[in-house]
């Protein structure tokens, strides 16, 4: 694997970084993991035996992805959360063999999510609900979650399953909130804003749903500072708010604005960029702790998994690094 280690990364003059003391580390979580069947075909016929021309099989779940793109820079992470069934041992067997790290509670009953992904003249999506999840695997989650250290990260992801309780993320952040971890939370609503309390590290709203939350339509950056220093006043030390094709902007803990845009071309493949963008945002700033340099990192992955047919490699990552469009 590719390092992106300090001796390695290639980073813009004046980045330093740190050196000494613990090696912090990333943790992901993902409640609700899924395999993403694609099946591809010329066009669906109803009532009528479809035959496919070509099928892919692809782990999915936010703090999957996050992890996946953390791995190929390179970078130390370990993927928490749930799995169940044979198409649990599917995904573990994936992650190993990109030498994801994974540490992963095995439910004792169901299957993780099989969703079926239909690529035709139309497309069409079936997403499964996933197995249900007992107390006393929960607690296993909470255990594995203990043993987190100051500094170190950790990323939640995505919506809760209807196993799990509502404030799930919350009962989380109170339980670590006075061990000085990092919390990157990409949500939406009233499970990021219910989060706030807890002053997480990151939090990743887009600029939809940060007009959501005030009930207005963000237009431009001067009213993306303007809202997103109101949630940093409810709690947020930092504030990610990524702009579809217009970049995105930072509103970091000391007051200041980062701007970075995206980089031109044909979209591919629109999912995963928000979790490539905070899986390169938490590396650039674990290794550097320089905000304008995270969000560079943030950008560069964000704008590589958006011309890749899955997540960004690392080589795709670095030709957006090296765009002068991401400056």
């Amino acid at each position: 694997m590719e390092s992106f280690g300090a001796s390695e990364i290639k980073t813009p003059k004046g980045y330093q970084y740190k050196t000494g003391g613990k090696e912090e580390m990333i943790y992901t979580v993902t409640f609700n993991p899924a395999l993403d069947y694609v099946m591809n075909l010329k066009e669906l016929q109803y009532k009528d035996i479809n035959r496919t021309e070509s099928e892919q099989l692809y782990y999915g779940g936010k703090g999957i992805n996050v992890s996946a793109i953390l791995s190929r820079l390179g970078v130390d992470n370990i993927a928490l959360g749930f799995l169940a069934g044979f198409s649990g041992r599917q995904i573990e067997e994936m992650l190993n063999a990109e030498s994801i790290n994974n540490d992963f509670v095995y439910l004792k009953k169901g299957y993780t999510r099989i969703n079926v992904k239909i690529k035709a003249d139309e497309d069409y999506d079936i997403n499964a609900q996933g197995p249900d999840i007992e107390a006393d695997e929960i607690n296993a989650l909470f255990d594995k979650l203990e043993k987190l250290q100051s500094g170190d990260f950790l990323v939640l992801a995505g919506s809760i399953p209807n196993s799990l309780p509502n404030d799930i993320y919350e009962e989380i952040l109170a339980k670590l909130q006075n061990k000085g971890i990092n919390f990157a939370v990409d949500a939406t609503g009233d499970l990021l804003l219910n989060v706030l309390k807890y002053k997480p590290f990151l939090i990743k709203p887009n600029h939809h749903e940060l007009g959501d939350i005030f009930g207005v339509e963000v237009k431009n950056e001067y009213e993306i500072a303007h809202y997103a220093r109101k949630l940093q006043e409810m709690g947020a030390r930092n504030v990610l708010v990524s702009r579809s094709k217009d970049g995105a902007t930072l509103i970091d803990e000391n007051g200041e604005v980062h701007s970075m845009g995206n980089v031109p071309g044909k979209v591919i493949n629109p999912v995963g960029c928000g979790d490539s963008m905070v899986a390169g945002f938490v590396a650039g700033y674990s290794k550097t702790h320089d905000y304008k340099y995270a969000l560079k990192l943030g950008s560069a992955c964000g704008n590589a998994t958006a011309f890749c047919s899955g997540l960004a490699d690392k080589a795709t990552i670095d030709l957006m690094l090296k765009s002068e469009y991401l400056k």
